[in-house]
């Protein structure tokens, strides 16, 4: 049996989300779709670094998945491309250990929210950057977003369907690119809790837009307390960048 590691990208618009369900598209039933297929109708199954929601992208998902098959990576790579839709594709192929696992042996994170502050909509980037028509005070956002690096209890900033219970987690970095009109903030952690990037996201646009809290990034983190932060910014906008692994 040998275990191959894949990096997918898709374009979450037209999914449901990552995880297979009853009702709605899903990223996971389309590959494990084509790869049953290119494995002559033997059910594969496949472990994902996480999930993403509804309306999510991901540029650099990474799944595991054994087979017994002796085809080599390249050839798994280029037959499950030819199988997938258009908005699934695999960038990368390569054989594991058998220890490797996609969600347990993740070490870091990377996710990336795109936002468009301009007056008029851009019909083109609407599936993949959250639009906002109104001016921004950058300098407040810059400073704000400082305040979420390092460990932290991030019960303020995760939504409140949350069942895990440790909600502790470490921000290595957080910034925003700026370019142009467009602002990409950039978040990297050892975890990240059910909609916390969206979440801290909304928090830092309405204290860009002038919306006063009753405390700042370290009182509202202090607090543990969800109704103390903003909204939850549309899915979208959520760019899954990067999984880091030793390997």
């Amino acid at each position: 049996m040998r275990r191959i590691q894949c990096t997918v990208a898709y374009d979450g618009t037209l999914f449901s989300g990552y995880q297979i369900q009853p009702n709605g598209r899903t990223v996971q039933e389309e590959i494990e779709k084509a790869l049953t297929r290119l494995h002559g109708g033997e059910e594969v199954k496949i472990h994902a670094s996480g999930r993403t929601d509804a309306s999510v992208h991901a540029k650099g998902q990474v799944f595991h998945f054994d087979t017994k098959s002796t085809i080599s990576v390249n050839q798994l790579e280029r037959g499950a491309n030819a199988l997938l839709p258009e908005d699934i594709v695999v960038v990368d192929t390569k054989e594991t250990s058998e220890d490797f696992h996609a969600r347990f042996s993740v070490k870091k994170k990377e996710y990336r929210y795109k936002v468009l502050c301009s007056k008029s909509r851009d019909v083109f980037l609407r599936h993949y950057m959250h639009h906002v028509p109104y001016e921004l005070d950058r300098k407040v956002i810059k400073e704000a977003i400082k305040g979420v690096i390092g460990t932290h209890d991030f019960t303020s900033f995760c939504s409140a369907k949350t069942e895990i219970e440790d909600k502790v987690r470490t921000i290595y970095e957080a910034e925003i690119i700026e370019e142009g009109d467009v602002l990409t903030f950039r978040f990297v952690g050892n975890g990240f809790l059910y909609n916390m990037v969206r979440i801290l996201v909304g928090t830092l646009l309405d204290l860009g837009s002038g919306k006063s809290f009753t405390k700042d990034i370290s009182g509202m983190l202090e607090a543990k307390n969800r109704t103390l932060t903003g909204k939850t910014a549309p899915g979208h906008g959520l760019y899954l960048w990067k999984v880091y692994y030793d390997n």
